[in-house]
């Protein structure tokens, strides 16, 4: 039997997110997102020392932050079939918009939540292919333009109220 250098689920980058409450936090991926759990492993002290969830063809690691850490929010980004159902069931299962729902210049539709955690989900659905003649034609209309500004304005406020 040959032995895969990169097994098939992981793929060449996983994310691997520190987060107080990681058992939580994989009960929130499976609510939001029909995340499968493939395993919790504790330390001597409670806290997960690792655990793990597929969501779509992709594992997501997580484990629990030391009390004396500081803070590390992960920014992920996910691709699913219905952005509308699964922004809906992000929000219902204690997420928070952060960036609302919108066609972009670049044939998807999408938008951010932070979960309970911390952390930013770009939640998208991949809707048309498009040239990148036809993006550059999209992103100098005015509806596209307005539409950039408040990615960047929404993800600035949300990062800001995080400050001090």
């Amino acid at each position: 039997m040959t032995t895969t250098r990169i097994p098939a689920d992981y793929g060449a980058v996983s994310p691997y997110v520190c987060v107080r409450g990681a058992a939580e936090f994989v009960d929130f991926m499976v609510a939001a997102f029909g995340a499968v759990e493939r395993g919790r492993f504790a330390l001597p002290d409670g806290r997960l020392g690792h655990a793990e969830v597929l969501i779509g063809d992709r594992v997501v690691m997580a484990f629990d932050a030391a009390p004396e850490w500081p803070d590390c929010i992960s920014l992920l980004s996910l691709y699913v079939e219905d952005v509308d159902a699964t922004f809906a069931a992000a929000l219902e299962a204690g997420a928070h918009e952060v960036t609302p729902l919108a066609d972009d210049a670049f044939g998807s539709r999408g938008g951010r939540v932070r979960d309970p955690f911390g952390n930013i989900w770009w939640l998208a659905s991949h809707l048309e292919d498009i040239t990148a003649e036809e993006m550059e034609r999209r992103l100098a209309e005015p509806a596209y333009q307005q539409q950039m500004e408040t990615l960047m304005a929404t993800f600035d406020a949300e990062m800001r109220s995080r400050v001090g």
